[in-house]
């Protein structure tokens, strides 16, 4: 008979083999692919994704995800009823270390299944945990795990989620790092951003720099003409895309 201690050793044993075999792989995915199918052999569920999303303007910057027989809602049901979905909420909002929660912390599967945003796009998936990243502001940055069955995800899944959650934003930032091509601004354009990424407006940059307001939105404009960007915070999250690292 296996004794607690034994499967406890293997569950680490397990996790340490996950992240060991995401820091080998080379297969050029951000993060590395092996996290997503190896996320879902730990901690069972039906898929595991991870996404980027610019709020702003709406646009997926980063998007994989495990195969699946049935696909969720289209993109305009999630903006439309995004307001419901409160975990998607709580994760875009600001934070400096990976956050893990679950659907049901925020309301009860009932509910849920009550809700346009449930039968308009996260159908068929009642139950979903969620590794929130650290990232710019006004983005968000998740790893999640969609369980069709209704049972919440299990105290041991969640202790496992949060224990692999520092590693997981290590080793998303190394691949990032690797696959990252350079970023080439002038000093006075990383001044003006490094405004931008404290929440400053244009008004409040140009008084800080000591510039007029029409010479920081000429710096804005070549910025998103270099990057190839179209909103402050696409640009803020392509030059410093780690928060602190301004």
């Amino acid at each position: 008979m296996t004794t607690t201690g034994t499967t406890a050793e293997d569950h680490l044993r397990r996790m340490a083999e996950l992240l060991d075999g995401a820091r080998r792989d080379t297969s050029g995915d951000v993060p590395p692919r092996s996290l997503l199918t190896g996320l879902q052999r730990l901690v069972p569920c039906d898929q595991v994704g991870f996404s980027e999303l610019d709020i702003p303007t709406r646009i997926s910057t980063n998007e994989q995800e495990t195969p699946y027989d049935e696909e969720q809602g289209p993109m305009e049901e999630y903006w439309r009823w995004r307001h419901q979905h409160l975990q998607c909420v709580q994760v875009s909002r600001g934070h400096d270390a990976p956050e893990i929660t679950q659907m049901t912390d925020f309301m009860p599967v009932l509910r849920l299944r009550n809700l346009p945003i449930y039968t308009e796009f996260i159908r068929p998936f009642p139950c979903i945990a969620s590794i929130a990243l650290p990232t710019a502001p006004e983005r968000t940055r998740v790893f999640q795990l969609f369980r069709r069955e209704p049972k919440p995800f299990s105290d041991l899944e969640m202790t496992t989620l949060r224990l692999l959650a520092p590693h997981l934003y290590d080793i998303y930032r190394e691949a990032a790092a690797r696959h990252r091509p350079p970023v080439r601004v002038t000093h006075r354009e990383l001044d003006v951003l490094r405004c931008v990424a404290r929440g400053l407006s244009t008004a409040q940059t140009a008084a800080q720099l000591v510039v007029s307001t029409s010479t920081v939105r000429k710096h804005l404009e070549n910025i998103f003409g270099k990057l190839g960007v179209s909103s402050r915070a696409a640009a803020v999250a392509r030059v410093f895309p780690e928060p602190g690292l301004e």
